[in-house]
Order: structure tokens, then C-alpha cells, then sequence
């Protein structure tokens, strides 16, 4: 009896909890676990960054208009955002990207361009920009796993926030700026440009 049960082959990994590790499933060329995550975190630094420097330049122009309470409790959703992975960034030794210093200059020149075109057009940039990054979480929230648990909630958290600013945009008009579809496909597509770039970069 005993030596049958010595024989017994031994639960491991996936098979004895069930839980989905990062990384699995990748396909040959794919990053391993510890670049993907890294590359998350440095994509979401830059992107925190871009999205605070957006509202920092909408504020610069209608900060002192009757919208300038919304945009400004947005932003400083956007600050808490960015500081989690300031932290983020330390804690797991991420390189940040190097293309900081122009996400900087470009988010805030973004945010105040089309704060001068008006509210809705303010309104339309942050509908463009917000749906990007919620669709981009949400990406990050399935490749995650158990093992990273922690990362997965706080993306979790950060969607849902990115969502509202999503919905508060489309409730303040943005669909309504002249020239609505072609502004967002272009803010859009610059918005993607920037995670491929920063995620790499």
C-alpha cells in the first residue's frame, strides 16, 4: 500500500489551483513573463503621463470656465493614476520610456489645442483619448494572471475610471464638435502610435 502510494504522481502548477499564470499560452517570439509585465508598466507610466499633461493643458485654457470643476476632478483621477505607477516604476526596477519628455510637451500641447476650440472639442479629445486607454487596460487585464494579481486590479481600478472620464466627455457634448469623427480617429490614432512607441521605446 505504501509503495503504491509513493508512486502517486504529484500535483503541480495549473493543475492543483486552476489559476491562469501571465504569460501562458504565448506564442514563439512572444515577450516572457517578466518583459511583459515590465513592458505594462512602462506603457501605463507613459500613458498616465500623457493623460495628466492632457488635462493640464485643458485646465491652462478653461480652468477658470464653468466646465473647469469636471475637467479638474478628472485630472486628478489621471494624478493618483500616474503616481501607482511612479511607484510601480521604482518598486519592480522598470526603465521608464525615454519618450517622456514628449509625451509631456505633446500631452499638454493635445489638451490646450483643443481646449481653445472649445469645451465639446475638450470633451471630444478625452472621449478619443480615454476610450484608446480602456480598451488598452483591458488587453492587460486578460494577459494577467494570479500570479499578478495585485497589477491586474489596480489596471481593473484604473479602467473603470478611464471609462467614466469616457462617458463624462460623451455626456458633456464631444459628439457634437465640428468635425467630431475625423478628430477622433486622428487622436485615436496618434494615442495608439504613442502605446506601440512607449511600450518599445
Amino acid at each position: 500500500m505504501s509503495d503504491s502510494n509513493s508512486r502517486r504522481p504529484e500535483r503541480t502548477g495549473p493543475k492543483q489551483t486552476g489559476a491562469k499564470q501571465t504569460g501562458e499560452g504565448r506564442l514563439p517570439g512572444d515577450p516572457d513573463r517578466e518583459t511583459l509585465v515590465e513592458r505594462m508598466i512602462r506603457v501605463d507610466h507613459a500613458g498616465e503621463l500623457g493623460a495628466a499633461r492632457i488635462y493640464a493643458g485643458q485646465l491652462a485654457v478653461l480652468g477658470k470656465h464653468p466646465v473647469g470643476d469636471t475637467i479638474r476632478h478628472m485630472a486628478e483621477q489621471e494624478k493618483k493614476h500616474l503616481a501607482a505607477f511612479d511607484a510601480l516604476i521604482v518598486e519592480r526596477r522598470v526603465r521608464p520610456t525615454l519618450l517622456s519628455p514628449v509625451w509631456n510637451a505633446a500631452g499638454f500641447a493635445l489638451g490646450a489645442a483643443t481646449a481653445a476650440m472649445g469645451e465639446k472639442a475638450a470633451m471630444a479629445c478625452t472621449v478619443a483619448v480615454e476610450d484608446v486607454i480602456q480598451e488598452h487596460y483591458a488587453h492587460q487585464s486578460e494577459q494577467l494572471g494570479e500570479d499578478e494579481a495585485e497589477l491586474r486590479d489596480l489596471i481593473d481600478e484604473f479602467r473603470a475610471d478611464e471609462i467614466e472620464h469616457k462617458e463624462t466627455g460623451l455626456a458633456h457634448d464631444a459628439e457634437q464638435t465640428p468635425g467630431y469623427r475625423v478628430m477622433s480617429e486622428f487622436i485615436k490614432a496618434g494615442s495608439r502610435a504613442a502605446i506601440w512607441l512607449s511600450t518599445r521605446i
